[in-house]
């Protein structure tokens, strides 16, 4: 597990743009449970492709889409192990994957971005395919 003090800047890379963490199964389970239209789910890490292309991606698909999710929610890969695993649950068939970007709708994943699909890829690139995917699973605000 990461120590706490190295996870902190990158878990409010999310927060500080309206993410909610999940940090517990309970969270989890509370959160999705809950969830009614839309919810953008980033499954967080310490490696470098999360660092240079999700986070920066989703927050570059966020600002720059008129449409938005209903709920934004993430868990911690390597620090937040017993929300991670639940968020999994979720993510199936997915096999496990961090960085990764799930969007539900009504309780249903419709659309996740694996690691493969992350990794090598630029922030720009993040941006522009889960703007796509935005545009075709949110209701515009």
């Amino acid at each position: 597990m990461y120590p706490p003090h190295l996870v902190a800047p990158m878990r409010e890379d999310l927060t500080s743009v309206g993410f909610q963490e999940l940090t517990t199964a309970t969270d989890v389970d509370t959160a999705m449970a809950n969830a009614q239209g839309t919810t953008l789910v980033v499954v967080n890490s310490v490696c470098g492709c999360a660092a240079g292309a999700a986070r920066p991606g989703v927050k570059m698909a966020l600002s720059a889409t008129d449409v938005k999710p209903d709920q934004l929610v993430t868990v911690f890969a390597g620090a937040d192990l017993d929300a991670t695993a639940r968020m999994r649950e979720y993510l199936l068939p997915y096999p496990p994957s961090s960085p990764a970007i799930g969007i539900f709708k009504d309780g249903e994943l419709v659309h996740f971005i694996e690691r493969h699909h992350i990794e090598g890829r630029s922030a720009q690139m993040i941006a522009q395919h889960l703007e796509m995917a935005l545009e075709e699973f949110c209701e515009k605000a």
